[in-house]
C-alpha cells in the first residue's frame, strides 16, 4: 500500500463535565485525527494523548508536530507491504507511541476500506458483541459517586472502575464497598502512589477488588513486581506498557496479572496485537482501555476488543457518556443489552462541519519532491 498524502487535524472536544483523575482535571479532550490517502481511497485514525503530558510524556501538540513534521514526511510517498513493515519504518524514532499510532492505525483503516474487510476481521477478531464496563472519575462527594454507581448497576454493567488518588482512595472504597458488597470493582490510580504506600494497599486488600490498575510510577516495572509480591490484590499495568518490550519485561518478572491495552499508548494496532498474543500465551488476561476518544477512536478500540484474550470488560463508552454531540458520525451507542457491536460496514468518520469548528490546527503532508 502506498501512502500518498496525510491530512492532520488537532481537535479539542468539549466534555459534558470535567474528567478528574490523580493527575488533575480535563475540561475538553485534545486529540489528533489523521486522514491518509492511498490512490482513490482514504481512511482515518485517531490518537488521543490529552492536552498536556499528564498521562504519558506526549501531548496532542507534540503528536500533531511529530506527525506533521517528522513521522509523516518520513512515510508519505512510500509503499508498505504490511503494518509490520510500517512499524519497522517508524522504529528509527524513539518513543512517541501516540504519534506513531496516529499513522500506523491509518494503515489498518485504509486496508479495511480498500478490501471492504471489517477492521476486526483484519485484526483477527470475531464478529461478536463487545462488553464494556462502567467508569467514574473523582467526584465532589461519596454520595454522588454511589448514586452514579447505582445507575450503572441497575443497567447491568458487569464491572465498575473508579479513579483513585491520595485523599480519594480508602475511605471512598469503603463507602462504595459497604453499599455494593458484591459488584466486580477495581481502581485506577494513574501512577499516584509509591511503595511507601504499602500499608494503604494492604488495607485495600480487604475490599475484594478485581485488581489495582497502575498504582505506581508510569514508567516502572520493578516496583510493581515488588508490590505484587506484597499484596493479595492483582496488579494491572496501563501507562507502564507503552511498548511491546515493556510488556515482555513486565510479564517476565511477574509485574502484573492483567494488562490494559490502548492502541495509542502502545504505538498502534500491530503492537496491540503483539501484546495481546504475548499476554495470552502467558495466561494473562487483557482488556481494552479508552482515552475518551471520539466515536472514531472508540470504534477502533471496539474492533480491537473482539480478539479472544480481551476477557475483562473494557473502557468503552457511548458517545453520549462524555459528549453533547460527538465529533464523528455515526455516534457509538450501546445495544439494548449494554454491549457494542463491531463495525461491519465501516468506521465512524468526522462530521465535516463539526471538524471545522473543533479544529485548532491543521496540516497537510505531501511526498517530498
Amino acid at each position: 500500500m502506498n501512502i500518498d498524502k496525510l491530512e492532520v487535524y488537532y481537535v479539542a472536544m468539549p466534555l459534558i463535565q470535567p474528567w478528574r483523575t490523580a493527575y488533575g482535571a480535563d475540561y475538553d479532550i485534545h486529540s489528533v485525527l489523521t486522514k491518509a490517502y492511498s490512490g482513490d481511497s482514504y481512511a482515518w485514525s485517531e490518537s488521543t494523548p490529552f492536552y498536556a503530558p499528564t498521562y504519558l510524556n506526549e501531548s496532542a501538540g507534540s503528536v500533531f508536530y511529530h506527525v506533521s513534521e517528522i513521522f509523516g514526511p518520513h512515510i508519505v510517498g512510500k509503499n508498505y507491504k504490511s503494518p509490520e513493515d510500517m512499524d519497522r519504518e517508524l522504529s528509527i524514532f524513539k518513543g512517541n507511541s501516540f504519534a506513531k499510532a496516529a499513522i500506523e492505525i491509518c494503515y489498518w483503516t485504509l486496508q479495511s476500506k480498500i478490501t471492504s474487510e471489517p477492521l476486526h476481521r483484519l485484526l483477527g477478531g470475531e464478529s461478536k458483541e463487545v462488553i464494556p464496563g462502567a467508569d467514574f472519575g473523582i467526584l465532589d462527594s461519596f454520595d454522588e459517586l454511589i448514586q452514579n454507581i447505582q445507575i450503572a448497576v441497575d443497567k447491568g454493567f458487569p464491572r465498575v472502575k473508579l479513579k483513585a488518588a491520595p485523599g480519594w482512595d480508602l475511605e471512598m472504597l469503603k463507602a462504595v464497598r459497604s453499599t455494593f458488597p458484591d459488584i466486580t470493582l477495581h481502581i485506577d490510580c494513574n501512577s499516584g502512589y509509591t511503595l511507601d504506600d504499602l500499608s494503604l494497599f494492604k488495607e485495600i486488600d480487604k475490599l475484594n477488588l478485581a485488581f489495582i490498575e497502575q498504582p505506581l510510577h508510569w514508567n516502572d516495572i520493578v516496583d510493581h513486581a515488588a508490590l505484587a509480591r506484597e499484596i493479595e490484590t492483582p496488579i494491572c499495568l496501563d501507562e507502564t506498557i507503552h511498548s511491546v518490550k515493556a510488556a515482555e519485561q513486565a510479564l517476565e518478572i511477574n509485574a502484573c496479572q492483567y494488562i490494559n491495552i490502548k492502541p495509542g499508548r502502545v504505538g498502534g494496532l500491530f503492537n496491540s496485537k503483539q501484546i495481546h498474543d504475548m499476554a495470552k500465551n502467558q495466561g494473562v488476561p487483557v482488556w481494552v482501555g479508552g482515552m475518551l476518544e471520539s466515536a472514531l477512536g472508540g470504534a477502533i478500540c471496539i474492533e480491537l476488543a473482539t480478539l479472544s484474550n480481551f476477557t475483562y470488560p473494557g473502557d468503552l463508552f457511548p458517545s453520549s457518556r462524555f459528549y453533547v454531540q460527538d465529533l464523528c458520525d455515526p455516534s457509538n451507542e450501546l445495544t439494548d443489552r449494554n454491549t457494542f457491536l463491531p463495525f461491519a460496514n465501516g468506521l465512524p468518520e468526522p462530521n465535516p462541519d463539526r471538524l471545522v469548528s473543533q479544529t485548532i490546527r491543521k496540516s497537510e503532508v505531501l511526498p517530498k519532491d
